[in-house]
């Protein structure tokens, strides 16, 4: 019998290595897998690639785990706070971290291409700009594009609304954001989901993320998310 829930955070977190690239879904709240985040700051793995919307905050789990020493690199689109400085800036000046910014559609289409075996795609955005230097340039049909390389993970830790225990996922409007491509782009999918249902209460057509992409749920009911 197919069951991929477990029943603690620590065990839905087990075996995750030091130098690990980790996908982070989520943003502002919707859809951001806090209680894995703050189980994967008490896992202890460091030397950590975080590929994400944002580079976290002072008060937020992947702020946290920055602060704590344990990202070596964050991949993200977003890397400043209008109300305060950030974790992430603070190692960045001390030599302990490193940042890569990337518009969001890259970003978004990175992770997608990783999911569908696409190792690198031609885009026009950031061309003319510092994000795209070094990178390798090619005119097509008299547009200039630059050339993205997928981003393929070792785990991805993502907040469903609804799963069973096959692993198929559901979302709740924002809550969808970067989930459902980031379940696809890693070895390891880990997912916290608020509702955990019966086998086949979800409609078929309703599964976003079909369990295939799925490797371990764990059942965190903390009510309803962030519009």
């Amino acid at each position: 019998m197919i069951d991929k829930t477990v029943r603690t955070v620590a065990e839905a977190l087990a075996g995750i290595r030091d130098g690990s690239v980790v996908l982070i879904g989520g943003f502002a709240g919707a859809g951001e897998p806090r209680h894995l985040l703050a189980g994967l700051l008490e896992h202890g793995a460091r030397d950590l690639t975080i590929v994400g919307i944002h580079a976290g905050m002072a008060d937020d789990g992947i702020g946290a785990l920055v602060a704590a020493g344990r990202v070596r690199k964050a991949i993200v689109s977003w890397a400043r706070n209008p109300n305060g400085p950030i974790p992430l800036a603070a190692m960045m000046r001390a030599g302990r971290a490193e940042l890569e910014l990337v518009p969001q559609g890259t970003l978004a289409e990175r992770i997608h291409a990783a999911g569908s075996g696409v190792p690198a795609f031609f885009t026009a955005t950031s061309v003319g700009t510092s994000l795209a230097h070094g990178k390798e340039h090619r005119e097509i049909d008299g547009r200039t594009y630059v050339l993205e390389k997928a981003i393929f993970a070792d785990v991805a830790l993502i907040e469903a609304w609804q799963a069973d225990r096959w692993g198929n996922l559901t979302y709740r409007r924002a809550g969808r954001n970067l989930n459902p491509v980031m379940a696809a782009a890693a070895k390891l999918t880990i997912a916290q989901t608020q509702h955990l249902v019966d086998l086949g209460a979800i409609e078929p057509d309703h599964i976003v993320t079909p369990g295939i992409y799925v490797h371990r749920v764990v059942h965190i009911p903390y009510g309803d998310p962030p519009l």
